[in-house]
This record gives C-alpha cells, structure tokens and sequence, in this order.
C-alpha cells in the first residue's frame, strides 16, 4: 500500500485509511509502535518493549505467589 506524506502543523505525517486502521483495531488516540528492524520500519500496536517487561512480572509473580497471595488477604 503506498502511502503519501502530508504536513500535520508544523510537522509531517501519514494518514492511515480506515481499512488499514480496522485491521489494526485501531481508532483516533490509539498508540503505534515503530521499530527498525533489517528490512526496513515497521509499524505495529505490539509493544516489545511493554512484553518484556510483562514477562519479568509474570516470572516475579510466580515465584512469589505465597506472599502475594498472603498481601491479598
């Protein structure tokens, strides 16, 4: 899909066409992601930044659910 840039105040942008927006479950005020990768940028609503942190909770959490658990009570 070619996209054009177009001047959005004193910046650039582009416009995401409401088919390529559904696709992502996106809507206005809603975050992307850019990330260089090898064979070029790529635009994602996947956080790797957010996952890795995720996994380290889930990981924390696992290991110390008895005193999770007893904080909860």
């Amino acid at each position: 899909m070619k996209l054009k840039i177009t001047s959005i105040g004193n910046s650039a942008g582009v416009i995401l066409p409401k088919e390529v927006l559904s696709r992502l479950r996106l809507d206005k005020g809603d975050e992307l992601y850019l990330l260089e990768t090898p064979d070029g940028i790529k635009l994602t609503v996947y956080d790797p930044t957010l996952a890795e942190q995720m996994e380290v909770a889930e990981k924390v959490m696992h290991k110390r659910r008895n005193l999770l658990h007893k904080l909860a009570q």
